[in-house]
């Protein structure tokens, strides 16, 4: 059923987001990027936010991972059909690359949220009649990285065609086009064209969300690139706007021309803004949804306690009083879930009895995957009879450091079975059903970025949630977290805050000490003090009150759409 008239005329937020992870299945995300705007929208369905969603429609996803018997990560190409799931819209719109007329042609789906409010995400499409063969492959894989030609192709799509798709639809009251950091930077081009080459009137209407510190995460393409596949159809505003040091940086583009901008959590606004010093830049914690992340005996749990605990998630901050023998229950069954399904996809079986430590997360070399491993020795004999590790994660099919990281993790993990004893498994294939049942099912979650390279994370959010205890470097929003309660878990390494010291403070030694010194003094004293464990576990869940999405669409609606609460959304409750 298509979009009624009455929901395109009130809907005033475009938010345009290169992956949306609005379903396990469904191949539209990579990574912690895609999930936090699956969250996004869900969280804006929830409260009547007037937004709808832009993405493109991956045939061939990312890719399924499998290890071979040497613990390298290998690659297949997956298909997924959108036809039997999803409504086409059957009127394509044009895009001009090079000096051919591409149709782009769009997948919905819909979002419902809890009082059945409906949003609704266009994902764009090549892979339509009329198109040439080459043409259909465009919009064919996630962060194509075949060549640079490809993904600036894509970059055009998703920010050109949809602004262009969403007025071909109707959408004719859109009063702010929220960039999910700059892939989608091209729709200013097209508001540009739209508004007459005011760029006052393109700057009122965007707003522009950074994810990442990282050099990767901000799209730079060379000049000769660009050229090539705007035949010199790009205005030279818009160039200059977006030059950096001779190359098109998409960043600057999507924060020289918004109203607003953000980091998403405090201290990522603070590197940010040092950053880009040019711009004025605020931050939003990022949060997750509750009703999406939480595990079943837990969700039965907090229905019994406060059944309003959905729409006001805030009462989650008071879940001292939450009975121990119910949270002990609740994550035996999570524990006793991951570890019969580890049974059923690994050789080698984990223990429910001892204390299991899970790291999922992209393997991007920031991240600092294999840090624990750093003094082996050491690691073996402190989780010798105590503690087990359970892996997952994809590293990008280009990142050969990132694979290697996996490849370490399988070579350690044998050498600590063989020496010690110590578990470590690396599950294969990474998604959002697998990480439901980690975040859930671990006993400790484990984070180890190099300080100052993570922008938010939001798996430890999920993990607290589920009564997991954090166990990270003071960076992203458990810098945040720990701060707010430091009975939810524990931090490794120094706490430096000092945002001066952008890029600094990653020595593996300082951090692998702090964390080798942790567990034998803290994690397992504590673990084996039952009373002491469960009075942590509600403290970690008490930081759900905050960081959670209803939360974070009510900051977003108030400082980055101008929403007013003259108008009747929930967002005002």
């Amino acid at each position: 059923m298509e979009i009624n008239k009455d929901l395109k005329d009130s809907t005033q937020i475009a938010y345009i987001s290169m992956e949306i992870a609005v379903d396990s299945s469904i191949p539209t995300y990579s990574g912690g990027l895609g999930v936090l705007s699956g969250d996004t929208v869900r969280a804006a369905a929830d409260l009547e936010l007037p937004m709808v969603g832009i993405c493109l429609c991956y045939s061939s996803g990312y890719f399924y991972q499998f290890f071979n018997e040497l613990g390298e990560q290998k690659e297949k190409e997956i298909e997924w059909n959108f036809f039997y799931e999803f409504e086409k819209v059957e009127k394509p719109i044009k895009v001009k690359i090079e000096d051919k007329e591409v149709l782009v042609s769009a997948w919905l789906y819909k979002v419902i949220g809890q009082s059945d409010h409906i949003l609704p995400i266009y994902l764009l499409t090549t892979d339509i009649e009329g198109n040439e063969e080459w043409m259909k492959n465009m919009t064919g894989s996630l962060y194509d990285s075949t060549s640079r030609w490809n993904r600036i192709v894509q970059e055009m799509i998703i920010g050109i065609g949809g602004v262009k798709l969403l007025k071909s639809l109707g959408y004719n009251n859109i009063q702010t086009y929220h960039l999910n950091e700059g892939h989608g930077s091209f729709s200013i081009v097209e508001l540009y064209n739209m508004f007459g080459g005011d760029l006052a009137k393109v700057k009122e209407k965007v707003v522009f969300t950074t994810h990442t510190p990282v050099p990767a995460g901000h799209d730079r393409f060379n000049q000769d690139l660009i050229d090539k596949v705007f035949n010199d159809r790009l205005p030279q505003d818009i160039r200059k706007i977006a030059d950096d040091k001779g190359q098109f940086n998409m960043t600057h583009l999507g924060m020289g021309l918004s109203r607003y901008r953000n980091g998403v959590a405090k201290k990522h606004g603070e590197i940010s803004q040092a950053m880009f010093p040019q711009y004025e830049v605020d931050y939003i914690t990022n949060g997750i949804h509750l009703g999406f992340w939480v595990s079943e005996p837990f969700r039965q749990i907090f229905d019994r306690k406060w059944p309003n605990w959905k729409s006001k998630p805030i009462i989650l901050q008071n879940a001292i009083e939450l009975d121990d023998l119910d949270i002990f229950d609740a994550h035996i069954e999570n524990k006793f879930n991951l570890i019969s399904y580890q049974k059923g996809h690994s050789w080698n079986l984990l223990d429910e009895e001892l204390i299991t430590i899970g790291f999922a997360r992209r393997f991007a070399t920031y991240k600092r995957a294999t840090l624990i491993f750093k003094d082996i020795e050491r690691l073996g004999k402190i989780c010798k009879g105590r503690i087990q590790f359970i892996f997952a994660g994809k590293a990008h099919p280009k990142d050969k450091m990132g694979k290697n990281f996996i490849k370490e993790i399988y070579e350690k993990g044998e050498y600590l079975y063989d020496n010690y004893g110590v578990k470590v498994v690396m599950m294969e294939n990474y998604n959002m059903d697998l990480s439901h049942m980690l975040v859930s099912g671990c006993d400790v979650w484990l984070n180890t970025p190099e300080r100052y390279r993570e922008a938010s994370g939001t798996s430890g959010m999920k993990a607290a949630l589920n009564g997991v205890l954090n166990f990270s470097v003071q960076d992203g929003w458990w810098l945040e977290g720990y701060r707010m309660n430091p009975l939810a878990g524990w931090a490794i390494g120094p706490n430096d805050s000092n945002p001066d010291d952008v890029g600094v403070s990653n020595g593996w030694d300082i951090d692998s000490d702090s964390l080798y010194d942790t567990l034998e003094n803290q994690i397992i004293p504590t673990y084996l003090n039952h009373d002491e464990w469960l009075f942590k576990s509600k403290n970690a869940i008490a930081l759900a009150g905050y960081f959670n999405t209803n939360r974070m669409m009510k900051e977003y609606a108030k400082k980055a759409y101008k929403l007013t609460k003259q108008k009747p959304w929930k967002f005002t409750d």
